[in-house]
């Protein structure tokens, strides 16, 4: 007795499809925000990279510190022999305390502060680099996460919608309309669903595991989930606005102009530093020789001035106005790897779009209609048992094909993204 493939099964195996390109979870999951919340929280390497902003902020402390006073506590008069049969040692001893302290001119003081400070706007610019990378890792993390759920839910309604046809076969086989080598056949196919459903569930145990790594979450992998929209946007912005956004966020270039910033200031300060700073000393002695016989308290003042014949800080001078022009240099690199980085993603996005749009208005729908298609006939016996194998691998090369663009177009636009310098597109 022959059977007709039943209506309300087909709308089943739709529903499990559309959940499939969906990714639609069956139990709540994080949302791409929340994970990237709490990657910002407890990724061990991100808040490392924090930590040498705090380093820098405590070296603009050190900066601006003044030079220390000197106390000197000194001694003279020490009879050390005899004289005339006399020798007491201690009688002429006084002491002389005396304080010192370097006086800093030409601003040195201020230009290590601000050099310092720019330093930390660098390290600032630097983390949000550092965190920009992270993030795009992160994100291929997720998007793999969700494109394994998709696979996933794909290669279980494959299975049950293959089990459907192997329990009409059977119904066949006992009816005497098809042959029992046929039915062997049909039957011995199903392991290539049990092998993709199997490599399936790997994949995205394997996925979650490494999105848990990057979260530093110990949560068991069968308690953990992700959530989000598994589709692609068919709009694209001009090439030249994310020109423009890249070169307003990219913070390895904010950290490029700000390190010609610092390398102006540094050599400021070398200037300052070859400047001469001079020495004021004061000191108090008691029981003093001095030309007053009556001055036995005295009081003295000295100031010392270091002649700056021959080390003016003339090499570092040299060394920091060199520095001026290859952190200029090194800045247009990095804008020229900006355009580049913004061009090959905006080109990968352009070109994954290109390949998904038929693949959604057209593939497949059709690889569907022909699989159902040919399913029927060869129930009614109007096709062979090759065109029904052919048009069940075709019809599961189609929609796999269709995730994994899907999933491809996810990435370059996190890796557009990554370029730009900030989320573009979501």
């Amino acid at each position: 007795m022959k059977q007709e493939f039943p209506t309300h099964f087909a709308w089943k195996v739709a529903m499990l499809l559309l959940s499939a390109l969906t990714a639609c979870p069956a139990q709540q999951g994080l949302t791409w925000e929340q994970v990237k919340s709490k990657f910002e929280t407890a990724n061990p390497s991100l808040k490392a990279n924090a930590l040498t902003v705090d380093e820098s902020r405590a070296e603009e402390i050190t900066a601006y510190l003044r030079p220390n006073p000197q106390f000197t506590l000194s001694s003279d008069g020490t009879q050390i022999a005899p004289h005339d049969g006399v020798w007491r040692p201690f009688k002429g001893t006084d002491f002389v305390p005396s304080v010192s302290y370097l006086h800093e001119r030409d601003h040195k003081r201020e230009l290590r502060l601000e050099s310092a400070k720019e330093g930390t706007r660098i390290a600032q610019s630097q983390y949000d680099n550092a965190k920009r990378n992270l993030e795009f890792t992160l994100r291929g993390a997720f998007v793999n996460t969700l494109q394994a759920k998709a696979l996933l839910d794909l290669a279980r309604a494959e299975l049950d919608y293959y089990d459907h046809i192997i329990e009409i076969s059977r119904d066949r086989l006992h009816a005497g309309d098809i042959a029992q080598i046929d039915f062997n056949r049909i039957e011995l196919q199903r392991v290539q669903y049990e092998a993709a459903l199997q490599s399936a569930i790997v994949n995205l145990r394997t996925a979650k595991i490494q999105l848990l790594q990057l979260l530093n979450d110990r949560t068991p992998v069968e308690q953990f989930d992700v959530t989000g929209a598994f589709e692609f946007s068919e709009t694209l912005k001009p090439l030249e606005d994310f020109r423009q956004d890249a070169l307003n966020t990219r913070p390895d270039l904010q950290a490029a102009m700000q390190t010609i910033q610092q390398a102006e200031t540094n050599h400021k300060l070398a200037e300052a530093n070859g400047s001469t700073d001079p020495t004021f000393a004061g000191w108090y002695t008691y029981n003093s020789s001095n030309n007053n016989p009556n001055g036995i308290q005295t009081l003295g003042a000295s100031v010392s001035i270091p002649l700056r014949i021959f080390d003016r800080n003339q090499g570092e001078k040299q060394r920091t106005l060199i520095d001026i022009d290859r952190s200029r240099q090194a800045s247009e690199a990095s804008r020229a790897q900006v355009f580049s980085d913004v061009d090959s993603a905006y080109a990968q996005v352009q070109s994954n779009v290109e390949l998904l749009e038929p693949y959604k208005q057209k593939y497949t729908a059709e690889a569907t209609q022909v699989r159902d298609a040919i399913t029927y006939a060869y129930q009614h016996g109007g096709a062979s048992l090759m065109d029904f194998l052919n048009a069940q691998s075709d019809y599961r090369t189609v929609q796999q094909a269709y995730l994994q663009l899907i999933g491809a177009y996810l990435t370059a636009a996190a890796q557009l993204n990554l370029a730009v310098g900030r989320e573009v597109i979501q």
